[in-house]
């Protein structure tokens, strides 16, 4: 994506404002640290977070891919981290004006290298994210760079066109987890 100066690209703007919003209204899974409220947006940085300027809640519409999200993230640590206790959690996830992107392939169009969706290079999923909240959508349906489902990404600030509700928690068990991916 080219920059013009503005703070969003204005081919990016008149791409996203192109499509046509779904409504979502299904559970989710997502993962937190134990004692963390799983409802909480956080304005961390990510592949579909502009850290710091949006708030964001990362959910999947697998327990398997939430999993492997989180899954991912630990692994990366030089040992992995066996104190640090988890709890995944089912949730019920409402939004108006969501964008859906139903494969990677589908976001190359507006300037996301595919070839390395998988990396930490969030430049240009980051951008399309801002816009989006930009134009006021609710959030993000896009691939998981880590398992064969899709994320629900929510902005915060929506009010009521956004909803999410907590139906189930229960531990992680990383140790199975892990043992089951060996396999």
């Amino acid at each position: 994506m080219a920059q013009t100066g503005r703070v969003h690209d204005r081919a990016t703007l008149d791409a996203l404002d192109a499509l046509t919003p779904i409504r979502f209204d299904n559970t989710v899974w997502r993962i937190t640290r134990v004692g963390f409220d799983a409802t909480r947006f956080s304005a961390a940085n990510g592949r579909w977070s502009p850290g710091g300027t949006v708030e964001v809640l990362y959910t999947s519409l697998e327990r398997e891919g939430a999993l492997a999200e989180i899954g991912y993230r630990l692994s990366l640590e030089p040992v992995w981290p066996s104190r640090m206790q988890h709890e995944i959690h089912k949730l019920t996830a409402r939004s108006e004006r969501t964008l859906k992107f139903a494969s990677i392939e589908s976001l190359a169009p507006l300037g996301v290298d595919i070839s390395r969706y998988e990396s930490f290079d969030y430049t240009a999923t980051q951008a399309l994210a801002a816009a989006a909240h930009f134009l006021e959508f609710d959030g993000l349906l896009v691939p998981s760079a880590r398992h064969s489902s899709t994320n629900l990404v929510l902005f915060a600030e929506r009010g009521l066109s956004t909803a999410v509700a907590v139906k189930s928690t229960e531990p992680v068990d990383w140790i199975a987890w892990r043992g089951k991916r060996r396999r």
